[in-house]
């Protein structure tokens, strides 16, 4: 057998050195009992250095998780990291808690690509610090999770981005200029800054984190307002008497935008997926629906063109990978009224599959030319399905779905009516009614024979021998009786 060529095998910490291959893949290819190469065309295995244990292991790119542990230990981060490491080249590291508030970044774990993110409590300028000596690959940028945090900045964003958002005005009371602290407030409007907003309006704290947002009804509906916070218990707002708007603070007002008693909660994996789904709005009564678990109940959502689109600028606008924003569909538009950044939807595991597919496929693009990495580059999800056939390749067609009605039938004419009298109940027991619990009675002999009872009741009413309850019933049974004489 002719001598193979020398090839380099890097240990990627140290400098490369020469050796003698055993079975490079580029090079050899065998057949099954390895006594001989294998055609070209032919179904053989490929050698491979992982064969030799003298050989070091093929890398792994480490994924590292730093966030607060309430949300890197939850059953969403749970499940679909269970299904990220089912990569093979993927190995996942969360950063406890305890080190990421106490140890200096050049302690924290290594990794190759970093999801972090913000949430109460969470040192962001650490995260920096540690990007910044790592240089690892970045999922959600951290940068932009300073501006998550300032709703007058996520409003600015989504204004630049063209995308709708509802009419509004910022009243900055640290505002040194006091063309943005004016605030005239009327029975049923207030006037910001220049900006009239009749009520029923919103009012947010211009922090992101604060989450006691007021929407302040007119006195035509009543007065006071509904004050909305996080969820406690089964509640996520209260109604309060009081119409005055805060006197503290800086806010944002907006017109309140009329929905049907839902919000749609967005989230994005990448600028191509999103996934969505509606709950009850806090806005309503407050209380909180939730299903035989505890668990808030959402319902499934289609997006339109015009969200998908929406969700695909929120997410490259704030360069936030997996983000989570809120959609208020009124008046035949779409409006985002919030964008929260870093979020995973609960309990859907076509979510959790999806959501670690993307996230593997994308990091190991990203990182597996780096590495040195034998990975395949797999279809996106929306790569057209193309197919090879005896005239070429072309695209497949998957499946055809419509929903076809005839349109050739006129309205029902129904007639309901309660009845009670007993020779009512001897029919209804005449033809086994109480065998299974209803009647359908559709022979004319049958409804003869509630003509006949009807024609006899009446009769008992003219006669002024009916019961007082049959009386009543005299305009269903005159009713009963003209139709079935027709």
């Amino acid at each position: 057998m002719a001598r193979i060529p020398t090839v380099y095998i890097t240990d990627y910490d140290k400098d490369p050195v020469e050796v003698e291959p055993y079975w490079d893949p580029c090079f050899v290819l065998t057949n099954d009992a390895g006594d001989s190469p294998a055609s070209s065309n032919g179904c053989g295995r490929l050698g491979s250095l992982e064969d030799d244990p003298e050989m070091p292991p093929v890398k792994q790119v480490v994924v590292g998780i730093c966030a607060m542990e309430k949300k890197s230990g939850s059953k969403p981060m749970k499940e679909i990291l269970t299904r990220l490491e089912e990569f093979e080249f993927i190995r996942t590291v969360i950063f406890s808690e305890e080190v990421i508030l106490k140890e200096p970044v050049e302690k924290w774990p290594l990794c190759d690509c970093l999801v972090s993110f913000h949430s109460k409590g969470f040192p962001l300028e650490k995260a920096q610090a540690y990007t910044d000596l790592r240089k690892p690959y970045i999922i959600n940028d951290l940068d932009m999770q300073y501006d998550l945090q300032d709703r007058r900045v996520v409003y600015s964003t989504l204004q630049r981005e063209g995308i709708e958002l509802p009419r509004f005005a910022i009243l900055d009371r640290d505002s040194k200029d006091p063309s943005k602290r004016e605030l005239i407030e009327g029975e049923d409007h207030v006037e910001v800054n220049g900006v009239i907003f009749n009520k029923p309006f919103v009012e947010k704290p211009v922090s992101a984190e604060d989450h006691n947002i007021y929407i302040y009804y007119p006195t035509s509906a009543g007065g006071g307002s509904q004050r909305l916070f996080r969820k406690i218990g089964s509640r996520s707002s209260v109604y309060s008497p009081e119409s005055r708007v805060r006197k503290t603070g800086s806010y944002i007002y907006e017109d309140f935008m009329p929905t049907d008693g839902t919000d749609v909660k967005v989230y994005t994996v990448g600028p191509d997926y999103a996934h969505a789904e509606a709950r009850k709005s806090p806005a309503l009564d407050g209380k909180v629906e939730r299903d035989s678990e505890g668990k808030e109940v959402r319902y499934p959502v289609i997006l339109s063109n015009a969200e998908k689109l929406i969700a695909r600028k929120v997410c490259i606008a704030f360069k936030q990978t997996v983000c989570g924003f809120d959609l208020l569909r009124a008046n035949g538009k779409s409006y985002v009224c919030d964008v929260n950044g870093f979020s995973f939807v609960k309990n859907s595991s076509k979510y959790y599959d999806d959501c670690a597919k993307i996230l593997g496929n994308m990091i190991l693009r990203e990182l597996a030319p780096t590495f040195h990495i034998p990975w395949a580059i797999p279809f996106q999800l929306d790569d057209p399905p193309i197919v090879p056939t005896t005239f070429g390749k072309m695209m497949e067609l998957r499946c055809v779905v419509a929903v076809i009605r005839h349109g050739d039938r006129t309205p029902k004419q129904k007639m309901k009516m309660e009845v009670r009298h007993p020779k009512f109940f001897a029919l209804f027991a005449k033809y086994d009614g109480y065998k299974d619990g209803h009647v359908k009675l559709k022979k004319p002999k049958q409804l003869q024979e509630v003509l006949d009872i009807a024609r006899a009741l009446l009769a008992e009413i003219e006669q002024k021998r009916a019961d007082p309850e049959t009386e009543e019933k005299k305009g269903k049974l005159e009713q009963l009786k003209s139709v079935l004489e027709m």
